[in-house]
């Protein structure tokens, strides 16, 4: 089973899917309708590159390593669901399911680190 398949599995987790580094191909599965999923998958590439360029930033105000780089993914949490992004993968999760730490650690199990090239 994939990934994705996976994760959309997961108790509470409205939808799943990937998106090219590139940003001109994604794959979603769940409860999002294809021009949802198009546009989550551009917000989660942009959100994941500027996530990246304010970790470097911060970064260089460090004196020691910060344990920031290399960064790995984000969550943001809304009033009705959180969406989880690791690697190239994004995840939304209900809030009420309670269940975004099982998400994150199956996210974290899955994607080999050394494959994070934002």
């Amino acid at each position: 089973m994939s990934l994705i398949a996976t994760l959309r599995a997961m108790p509470g987790v409205l939808a799943a899917g990937e998106y090219s580094y590139r940003g001109d191909r994604y794959v979603a599965e769940g409860e999002l309708p294809d021009e949802l999923a198009r546009k989550a998958s551009v917000m989660c590439r942009a959100t994941s590159m500027g996530v990246r360029m304010e970790a470097d930033i911060l970064d260089h105000f460090c004196a020691d390593d910060c344990g920031l780089m290399p960064t790995r993914g984000w969550i943001v949490q809304g009033p009705r669901f959180s969406v989880c992004v690791l690697s190239n993968v994004f995840c939304f999760v209900r809030n009420d399911a309670h269940e975004i730490n099982a998400v994150v650690r199956t996210m974290r199990e899955a994607l080999d680190p050394a494959a994070d090239i934002i």
